[in-house]
């Protein structure tokens, strides 16, 4: 068998998409730090969900009321709803900034609200689901003066 241009090439791309995914998630963690924050804090690993979704502003004037919505996409039934939502800051001098709990088929896991922040950083909120999964949802925010003093 003789290497052509479209062997090596295939090869080359295969070999590269190989490297891509497995060093990756290695500097996703480093980058931001957000999955060995929630480690630590939990003892367990959160998975990035799309059904959690935290909505806050990329920048806001001050770190005393930042606005924050966040929802899950859940059919809350007995088998299958929240039990709780958990939101952190790791910058700030108090780390868990609020915790929610919810009741199956008499809550909607929909929450909207202000936090104080201290500093720009990610916002972390996490959700435990009633199979005792966690799922994580991130939004980095810059804030102009500290809310925390």
């Amino acid at each position: 068998m003789s290497l052509t241009r479209r062997h090596m090439l295939t090869r080359t791309i295969g070999t590269a998409a190989c490297a891509l995914a497995l060093l990756a998630p290695k500097r996703m963690q480093a980058a931001d730090g957000v999955q060995d924050f929630v480690w630590r804090l939990t003892g367990r690993a959160a998975t990035p969900s799309d059904r959690l979704r935290l909505v806050m502003p990329a920048e806001f004037s001050t770190g005393y009321t930042v606005p924050m919505d966040i929802s899950i996409d859940s059919p809350m039934t007995k088998s299958d709803h929240v039990k709780s939502l958990r939101v952190f800051a790791p910058k700030n001098p108090l780390v868990e900034v609020v915790q929610f709990h919810f009741v199956p088929e008499r809550s909607l896991p929909r929450v909207s609200t202000r936090v104080r922040l201290a500093a720009p950083q990610h916002v972390v909120a996490l959700a435990e689901m009633s199979d005792g999964s966690l799922l994580m949802a991130k939004a980095w925010v810059t804030v102009a003066t500290n809310g925390c003093l």
